[in-house]
């Protein structure tokens, strides 16, 4: 277990906004009742890095933004999987993911309170394929962004597991011997290093894997032909790194380089080193670098998001107000606080636009707000 090295401490920033980058409201959608747990911009096809989807109830909704703060609807989708039995739930899901077939059409993933990856193909709006395999629900699903048809996702199970979304198999199960211990509620692929990904969750640890010693599997899932079911997946029981740098759930991680971000429910994000033992897998030290402070963020399942190129985060509170800060300088700088006198719901994720020009929330009222940068003057 990673422990926090001593003599270093970590650069707090200032919550005074530096308006090096201005926002205004340009457009507000009631989506309908039921909270909207997730918004996320499509980074996968440069064709539509301005089209976002959202999750709420049993609805997935694809829009688009255009000029003038303009939020247009592409797409709806409705989960009406009848209940065949008195345990099932109505479906509610809490995250989305865009990914891509091996032909580059586009494909949101979906998942919630039943533990049903929905894979949707936004081309043709069909169903491409639904994933049982969780034995709970699902709490995150991310896309690894160099083979954007390989998704990951978190769940109440304890579990990881890693998909294929082209042939529908489950490739690889994180879990075991030294897996989480209680709900995982994040997971992030590495942006550069393909075998990583990290892992956190309500145990108060972050998990660091490795998929090195299995990617023969991986790559034998893309050409599978067999029935899925019969694929040997293979369970991955020991991280190659844990640390516990949070006393308490850990609910958002995002690698930064090899950097890690993450959160808690402390109102504010850390960033922080792992730094591993090659001869002792799983031990290390956790050197906590720098803290952005996020007033009112002390409940959890609230989301941040970055710019593609992780520029700048954006995070929600609980009191419908958004802190935008600029990653890679240090001291941390807040670039802008965004509240507006109606934003008073929880906001459980956020979305930066490809640029951070444009920044989405999604809230527990069911509303969807947009902000977008004001031009510097001339």
């Amino acid at each position: 277990m990673a422990k926090i090295a001593l003599g270093c401490e970590p650069v707090v920033g200032s919550l005074t906004p530096s308006k090096k980058r201005e926002y205004r409201l340009t457009n507000r959608l009631q989506e309908g009742k039921r909270p909207l747990y997730a918004v996320v911009f499509n980074f996968i096809d440069s064709r539509y890095f301005n089209v976002f989807a959202t999750v709420g109830g049993n609805r997935v909704t694809v829009y688009q933004c255009l000029d003038e703060g303009v939020i247009a609807v592409l797409q709806s989708y409705v989960d009406e999987d009848v209940r065949k039995y008195s345990y099932q739930k109505d479906e509610s899901f809490y995250t989305v993911s865009w990914a891509c077939n091996i032909d580059g059409a586009p494909f949101v993933v979906a998942g919630g309170i039943n533990g049903i990856m929905r894979v949707i193909n936004a081309s043709n709006e069909e169903i491409h394929k639904s994933f049982v395999g969780h034995g709970d629900s699902i709490n995150e699903i991310r896309t690894q962004p160099l083979k954007p048809s390989l998704v990951v996702s978190a769940s109440k199970d304890e579990s990881v597991r890693l998909w294929n979304v082209h042939t529908g198999i489950c490739i690889l199960i994180f879990a075991g011997a030294g897996g989480h211990r209680n709900e995982v509620l994040s997971v992030d692929f590495h942006p550069s290093d393909i075998y990583r990904i990290a892992s956190c969750g309500m145990d108060n640890t972050v998990k660091i894997w490795s998929m090195k010693e299995f990617w023969t599997y991986v790559e034998k899932s893309f050409t599978w032909t067999d029935c899925p079911s019969k694929f040997p997946t293979k369970y991955v029981q020991f991280p190659v790194f844990i640390a516990s740098v949070h006393s308490n759930y850990v609910d958002c991680n995002r690698w930064l380089g090899d950097f890690m971000l993450s959160k808690s429910v402390d109102n504010e994000i850390v960033l922080w080193e792992p730094k591993m033992k090659e001869q002792s897998p799983g031990e290390g030290t956790a050197d906590i670098l720098q803290k952005y402070p996020v007033p009112e963020c002390d409940i959890w399942f609230i989301k941040f998001s970055c710019d593609f190129n992780y520029n700048a985060a954006a995070i929600g509170n609980r009191e419908g107000k958004i802190y935008v800060w600029e990653l890679q300088s240090s001291p941390p700088v807040l670039i802008a606080r965004l509240s507006h006198a109606q934003s008073k719901s929880p906001v459980r994720q956020t979305a930066m636009s490809f640029d951070g020009s444009t920044i989405l929330s999604c809230c527990e009222d069911g509303s969807i707000w947009r902000w977008d940068s004001v031009p510097p003057p001339s």
